[in-house]
């Protein structure tokens, strides 16, 4: 009897893990694909949901066309580098540098989670250089909790299952940032580096700054750092940074 119960246990199928929902934030279209995108990639290859919010479409950095003018080809490339690593993409109502640090943006933000349901977020780093990253990391940090609470109006219902928000390892947002995870995503380079590449500005053709080069070297020197070939380093606050232990093992 005991032989059969172990044969029917060993023919079982192994648990299959429920697929989540990712949900990336950035200040300009372009900046989540960039720093997350190869995360995002990978995840989807897990079978996960990931969904990208761009709060704006950066559309004000390109000294040959007028913004008007590039919102239309931002928009153009975002969609095309969601589409080549299977991301969801949602654009914010908001203007390139104008971004709002208000409770209107944060409501808008916290509608977006509510209808999304995102088991985990990646946003901004803390401290930057660009007062668009602040902001939202700023507004995402309090959206996430308007979602969760009955106290914001709003039609949908509450969202209290955002289990982690994490950083993303921007150079514009370096002051402080020390990555905290590392995740190997080694099996999504590709699709990741096509994805960018979908982008003018990462091709070379908008600025100076070798965004490519830069960070496909900056992820492989994190896998270097954690045993892997490619990884994507995320950082947390500090009040998550802690462990505790029956013992040392």
């Amino acid at each position: 009897m005991i032989k059969r119960i172990l044969i029917m246990l060993l023919c079982m199928p192994a648990a299959v893990a429920q697929p989540r929902t990712i949900l990336a934030i950035g200040a300009h279209a372009a900046d989540m694909d960039l720093t997350a995108g190869a995360l995002l990639a990978h995840q989807k290859k897990l079978g996960d949901r990931v969904v990208m919010l761009h709060m704006t479409l950066g559309e004000g950095g390109n000294p040959k066309l007028s913004a008007k003018e590039y919102a239309v080809q931002k928009r153009r490339e975002a969609e095309a580098a969601a589409s080549a690593i299977g991301a969801e993409v949602i654009f914010g109502p908001y203007a390139d540098s104008m971004l709002p640090n208000n409770e209107e943006s944060r409501k808008y933000v916290a509608g977006v989670i509510r209808q999304v349901k995102p088991d985990y977020v990646i946003t901004h780093w803390k401290r930057s250089i660009h007062k668009d990253h602040e902001t939202t990391h700023a507004v995402v940090v309090d959206a996430v909790l308007m979602a969760a609470v009955e106290g914001f109006a709003s039609e949908l219902p509450p969202h209290r299952r955002v289990r982690g928000v994490y950083y993303a390892d921007n150079w514009e947002d370096a002051e402080g940032f020390k990555p905290y995870l590392y995740i190997d995503v080694s099996d999504a380079v590709d699709p990741w580096k096509k994805a960018i590449r979908e982008y003018e500005m990462v091709r070379g053709g908008v600025v100076s700054f070798a965004y490519f080069d830069y960070y496909t070297g900056h992820t492989q020197a994190l896998g270097a750092l954690s045993g892997k070939k490619y990884a994507v380093g995320l950082d947390v606050d500090e009040s998550v940074k802690k462990r505790v232990l029956d013992s040392l093992r």
